[in-house]
């Protein structure tokens, strides 16, 4: 029904954005991951928007990209997972994120994130692995990837690193880096920035 909004932004009160648009203001959900990347008040804005229809409520919850939207859309058909269960996935991982996850059905990172239990995760990788479009050559090379990445960031975690440094560590790594390598990489720079 509203598929996309163009407009000018005037508040930011995270998870709440409220987008002007010819004189009419739209208030929307929005992930943080989305939150992060809006510009300036002020400015303008396009997010790409999901309308959804309660008995008690007409809701508009806006990304910043078509895969997000696409990613919370397919969240949504799963049986127990809400738009705020949703928006939580999408502000606690990105898409490449939530892929990886899928790619190499890693619970542990989808249990992190709040209102997560272990049984939903499971759930959700389950679901999710024939609901996001992967091209099937480029999967067997990403889960390659994805579990050596996994490794690494396994690793890193049960040294006592935090989801932030690891994660921005193990995305400074080259692509097909072995899990050694990688664990000794990631030290070397995490001990640069610290």
């Amino acid at each position: 029904m509203i598929g996309k909004i163009t407009g000018v932004l005037l508040e930011k009160r995270p998870p709440l954005v409220l987008i002007d648009v010819q004189g009419i203001g739209y208030e929307i959900d929005v992930p943080m991951s989305t939150f992060y990347h809006l510009p300036a008040t002020g400015e303008a804005v396009t997010l790409y928007t999901q309308f959804i229809v309660r008995d008690d409520a007409h809701l508009l919850y806006g990304f910043g990209t078509e895969a997000e939207r696409f990613v919370f859309r397919q969240l949504m058909k799963i049986s127990g997972i809400g738009a705020r269960t949703a928006l939580a996935l999408l502000s606690g991982l990105s898409v490449s994120d939530i892929h990886h996850a899928v790619a190499t059905q890693d619970a542990v990172r989808l249990i992190k994130i709040p209102g997560i239990g272990k049984k939903t995760a499971e759930r959700l990788l389950l679901e999710l692995r024939d609901k996001l479009d992967f091209d099937k050559s480029h999967f067997d090379v990403v889960t390659a990837s994805a579990r050596s990445d996994n490794d690494i960031f396994n690793a890193l975690h049960s040294l006592g690193y935090n989801d932030r440094e690891v994660d921005w560590a193990v995305k400074q790594l080259p692509q097909n880096i072995t899990v050694s390598d990688g664990i000794k990489q990631a030290l070397k720079l995490l001990s640069k920035e610290k």
